[in-house]
């Protein structure tokens, strides 16, 4: 059996409410799913969702209002021209929490060498940052920290 290492960092306050949000529904998980098809940093829109799953319109809009709040989600508005006309339309991107899961649900083969590399660096990242912190609560010499990085690195 072939393993996939999972990583998901949490926002400490709300990863109840983030989890029930995003598991406790199938919907929830196909715009996710949804939006890694389209590209794990690109905008995803209301009207294309509503193409590709099978929900009603207050369904999807439920969801991203709840993934928005929750942080799941980032929200902007575009504009955009139609028939002659001017006219604003939201778009949602995966933040960073919300590409988290959404990688949860990806199979490796779909991502791309360069999103992989990404993943990697960013997980990285927010590893570091939270082994400094944690030292330094915990009064660990940054310097021991560091020698083990190098040797382990070696």
């Amino acid at each position: 059996m072939k393993v996939h290492p999972y990583v998901v960092f949490l926002p400490t306050q709300q990863k109840t409410k983030i989890l029930s949000a995003i598991f406790g529904s199938r919907s929830a998980v196909d715009t996710l799913k949804f939006s890694l098809s389209q590209g794990i940093s690109n905008k995803i829109y209301q009207k294309d969702l509503m193409k590709e799953l099978p929900y009603s319109n207050k369904t999807i809009i439920g969801n991203l209002k709840s993934l928005t709040n929750l942080g799941v989600l980032m929200e902007e508005m575009e504009k955009t021209e139609k028939d002659g006309r001017i006219i604003w339309v939201k778009a949602h991107q995966l933040s960073d929490v919300g590409r988290w899961f959404a990688l949860l649900l990806a199979e490796e083969k779909d991502l791309s060498e360069e999103e992989k590399a990404e993943i990697l660096q960013n997980i990285f990242r927010v590893y570091i940052k939270w082994v400094k912190t944690l030292s330094e609560k915990l009064h660990i010499n940054k310097e021991l920290l560091e020698k083990i990085f190098m040797e382990e690195m070696k």
